[in-house]
């Protein structure tokens, strides 16, 4: 009796961490087959479009933020998760050894979906245990940068080039518009909502002169981590 008294908090424990790891698979499985199904659908029913193929796929995949709850293990969102779409986005670009043809990849800038991954995977193995920080760096990336890229694509008429990639302001302001709204319904997802709003405010705009500023598919780097760092700063004072 002594011993099943002793024994039964480690059972406990076994079963919560077993729970942990499921939610984790689960979580795992489920970023994998959203992620196959936009490439289904940009490579097969929008490939006419690869220039929008490319802007659905940048944009719907910011999605996987609504999946990060699932996460509770570092090792497993950070280099089962995230970490291979380094390699399966390097292997699709037109810097590939093996010269996959993809038109999604070769629609934009070569390195573009691989600063997008890389992105995901370090901010994976330094706030997994906090996925509302992950999310506002995902929806800088992905919506806002997106965004950014298609309006401004649709009604750019002004233009501006700072670092040898004209970007124009139409798209910047679509991008800080819908970034703003993207990060209220993505922090409330998250309970997270700062008390005061100008934070959302500071933090698109942020991230959108950082996207206007950056060059050649760089910009998934510099929104993202400006976003993140902004908003980590803004909510510690």
């Amino acid at each position: 009796m002594f011993l099943k008294n002793i024994t039964k908090p480690f059972i406990l424990i076994n079963i919560l961490l077993d729970l942990m790891i499921t939610s984790d698979i689960i979580g795992l499985l489920l970023v994998y087959a959203y992620v196959a199904i936009l490439i289904i659908i940009s490579e097969k029913i929008l490939k006419s479009y690869s220039s929008f193929s490319r802007k659905f796929l940048h944009i719907m995949v910011g999605n996987i933020l609504f999946i990060l709850p699932f996460f509770t293990n570092r090792e497993i969102i950070t280099f089962l998760t995230a970490a291979p779409f380094i390699l399966l986005t390097f292997l699709i670009s037109p810097y590939s050894p093996l010269k996959i043809k993809n038109k999604v990849s070769a629609s934009g800038h070569g390195f573009g979906l691989v600063y997008y991954a890389i992105s995901w995977t370090i901010l994976a193995f330094f706030f997994y245990d906090q996925p509302w920080i992950i999310a506002v760096g995902i929806a800088a990336m992905s919506y806002g940068d997106g965004m950014a890229a298609l309006i401004g694509e649709r009604f750019g008429k002004r233009k501006y080039n700072i670092s040898g990639d004209a970007k124009s302001l139409e798209g910047s302001l679509g991008m800080f518009l819908v970034l703003i709204g993207s990060l209220f319904v993505v922090l409330a997802y998250y309970h997270a909502l700062p008390s005061n709003y100008l934070v959302l405010v500071i933090v698109a705009l942020v991230a959108t002169i950082f996207e206007g500023i950056t060059p050649k598919g760089l910009d998934n780097l510099s929104a993202c981590f400006s976003a993140v760092i902004t908003y980590l700063i803004l909510t510690m004072v």
